[in-house]
């Protein structure tokens, strides 16, 4: 049975169950005259059974597909025969590849002998079997948890409170697996730029002034230094999110203010959604219009007027990149401003001041520390960009402020030192988990820094 079918099969199972349960709900009282005789809504009744036929089943669901491939492995491991089975561990790691794609018709490299066929059949054997098994084992705990449910439907029985009980868990469990995710990854991330920080300096690594990670695996090779200055890196970030923001924070504040304060209904029901359809483009996209039209017209415009350009320049990925983030800055501008009281405009109406005046001395102050915020979580989205910086940037480590050269960020070499068969015991490697472990304090400094500044100086008005 396909997973998705069972899913579908489960949520068809909490749905009947809470029509039962809250039927049984009326019929314990006596019909629907009786309902106020019952500790809760009888629609809570229904909630409760449905919860208890659909989490303990998506339980047991979870549980059996994590555990499923192991054992099945390992029943089909100890069918092997005996030469097989002394093989070393990759050896054999290997061999149980070789027979996982040899069950799902997938090209496996070397010969397939009767032995590994045979072992395939008995693979793709057992997966049938746990499938069929994991979908009985599955419906019954949903209808065993659903009809004990559906039994202890009482006047008395309080139901509201169960449920919210198992809500407010489902919550605090969510919010706990969110937390430890978080601090995995940041652990993992730490551990291995520990290990980097034990090959190189950390001094070398955060002031230096030159990147080239190549290391050398002879000695005559040539430009093989092993340089890991990471100031290139992130002045490439710098000047790529600098270009950025001067694009995407004036249009982006200004067509915020514009629709507003100035656009009439009609205009900004059509504009709004249009200007928010940027925000849905993928970044690939954006970097196929950064390659293929923005950087040939940069270098063409400054070749025109004398300037040297690079094919692949900053200030190309910067253009592009502000394009993109302008729905962000505009659509969290706009709500800010919008959250101003009305009766602030007609304070400063009544004074006498105009539109403009009302604009810039009032709505603008008190949404300042709202657009702030914005902006600082703008330029966090502008330093974790990779695509465009790809496409239209390059990859070389150049530390300059010039936007017409070509830069490279923190992200590209992140992913460049990382694409391919890596060994993680080599300073090449290693070198992106400490990028990575620099990048995250950074926009973790600026997230800070914009929640203090709306913290610190929002006004709360009545």
């Amino acid at each position: 049975m396909h997973l998705w079918f069972l899913i579908a099969l489960l949520l068809g199972l909490s749905s009947l169950a809470y029509y039962l349960a809250r039927k049984r709900s009326y019929e314990v009282v006596g019909g629907r005259q009786g309902a106020p005789k019952l500790h809760s809504l009888p629609s809570y009744y229904g909630f409760h059974a449905a919860l208890w036929s659909a989490l303990p089943a998506l339980l047991v669901l979870g549980i059996w597909i994590i555990g499923q491939d192991s054992i099945v492995t390992r029943l089909v491991i100890a069918d092997l025969p005996e030469e097989m089975r002394a093989l070393p561990a990759s050896e054999l790691g290997l061999v149980v590849n070789n027979i996982k794609k040899l069950s799902t018709g997938n090209i496996v490299s070397g010969a397939v002998t009767p032995e590994i066929q045979a072992a395939a059949d008995h693979y793709s054997s057992l997966r049938n079997i746990s499938r069929a098994a994991m979908a009985v084992v599955v419906l019954a705990a949903g209808i065993i948890g659903g009809g004990l449910a559906w039994k202890t439907v009482s006047p008395k029985m309080r139901a509201r409170n169960r449920v919210e009980g198992i809500v407010m868990s489902l919550l605090v469990i969510s919010s706990t697996i969110a937390i430890f995710t978080t601090i995995g990854i940041v652990l993992s991330v730490l551990f291995e730029s520990i290990r980097f920080f034990n090959m190189v300096s950390i001094w070398e690594f955060l002031f230096g002034l030159e990147w080239s990670p190549q290391i050398s695996l002879r000695a005559d090779q040539v430009g093989s230094s092993g340089s890991f200055g990471a100031v290139p890196l992130f002045a490439g970030t710098m000047l790529i999110s600098f270009v950025a923001m001067l694009v995407a924070v004036p249009i982006g504040l200004m067509s915020a203010i514009y629709l507003s304060e100035y656009a009439n209904r009609r205009f900004r029901s059509a504009a709004k959604p249009v200007l928010e359809v940027l925000a849905g483009i993928p970044t690939v996209v954006y970097g196929f219009f950064a390659a293929l039209t923005v950087a040939p017209f940069v270098r063409d415009v400054g070749t025109s007027i004398g300037l040297d350009v690079s094919s692949e320049s900053a200030l190309a990925a910067g253009l592009v990149m502000g394009i993109m983030i302008i729905p962000f800055v505009s659509s969290l501008s706009d709500d800010v401003i919008n959250a101003v009281p009305q009766s602030m405009r007609d304070g400063s109406f009544a004074l006498g001041a105009t539109h403009s005046e009302t604009v810039r001395r009032v709505i603008i102050p008190a949404a300042l520390p709202g657009i702030v915020g914005g902006v600082l979580l703008a330029v966090s989205r502008a330093i974790g960009e990779t695509m465009i910086v790809v496409m239209a940037a390059g990859l070389s480590a150049n530390l300059t402020a010039n936007p017409l050269d070509s830069v490279t960020t923190v992200t590209v070499q992140i992913v460049t030192l990382l694409v391919g068969d890596q060994e993680f015991d080599s300073p090449k490697t290693l070198a992106a988990f400490a990028l990575g472990l620099l990048l995250f304090v950074v926009t973790l400094v600026l997230n800070v820094i914009a929640l203090h500044v709306v913290r610190k100086y929002r006004e709360q008005y009545e």
